[in-house]
């Protein structure tokens, strides 16, 4: 049986649609940007972070593939999106021959990475978060965002950079931010992404690793 890598995932035309409804469904419904731009961020950097951490080369390519993936549930509702996708692209992963050990260790990472929803259950789940909840910018924004009335939009917007990094050997996980502060301050950051940052945390600790969240060069550790 020949290896599903991304590239076959990016190829799948029922993928490529669902990724495009579930975006725009949230267009709709007035969320920040959901579509390939976050799907190929998170994707590299779910990657990149196990490649970091020396997890073995499948392990980091199916975690690249969860990340891709990870926001069809949309397509369905908002709510739940997180199981809404798993339960979508286990079908869609055996149409193309991932083989069924490897489909259930990404459904597994897709259904928990939602905050307040999932539970941390192995290395892709914790990657899959860490990439997801690092993708914090500017360039989520809609140009049809109410940047003033809704805290979403104006945190985002208001961030003008942000990473993923690992530090001291893989004992330090961390998110750097940078935001600028006349357009969303802090406390503002905080109101919207606090319960994002305790997943995070877990999503360390899962990795052994020590979780710290740097915004604006204050570095915030145990967060």
């Amino acid at each position: 049986m020949a290896k599903i890598t991304l590239e076959n995932i990016k190829r799948d035309p029922e993928i490529i649609d669902l990724i495009k409804t579930a975006d725009n469904n949230l267009e709709r419904i007035g969320y920040t940007e959901h579509g390939k731009r976050h799907l190929e961020l998170v994707s590299q950097r779910a990657h990149k972070l196990l490649v970091k951490l020396g997890k073995d080369e499948r392990t980091c390519e199916l975690a690249e593939i969860a990340a891709y993936l990870h926001d069809i549930g949309n397509a369905v509702n908002r709510m739940h999106h997180g199981m809404f996708g798993a339960v979508l692209a286990k079908p869609l992963l055996m149409k193309i021959g991932m083989p069924f050990h490897e489909v259930h260790r990404i459904i597994g990472a897709i259904g928990n990475h939602n905050e307040g929803e999932g539970d941390i259950v192995s290395d892709i789940c914790a990657a899959l978060v860490l990439g997801d909840k690092s993708d914090v910018h500017e360039t989520r924004v809609r140009a049809s965002g109410d940047i003033i009335g809704d805290i979403h939009d104006k945190v985002n917007f208001a961030a003008k950079h942000s990473d993923l990094y690992v530090k001291e050997e893989g004992k330090v996980i961390g998110i750097d931010i940078l935001i600028d502060p006349t357009q969303a301050s802090v406390m503002e950051y905080f109101e919207i992404f606090l319960d994002r940052m305790k997943i995070c945390k877990t999503a360390a600790e899962f990795l052994e690793a020590k979780f710290e969240l740097v915004i604006n060069g204050v570095r915030l550790e145990g967060t």
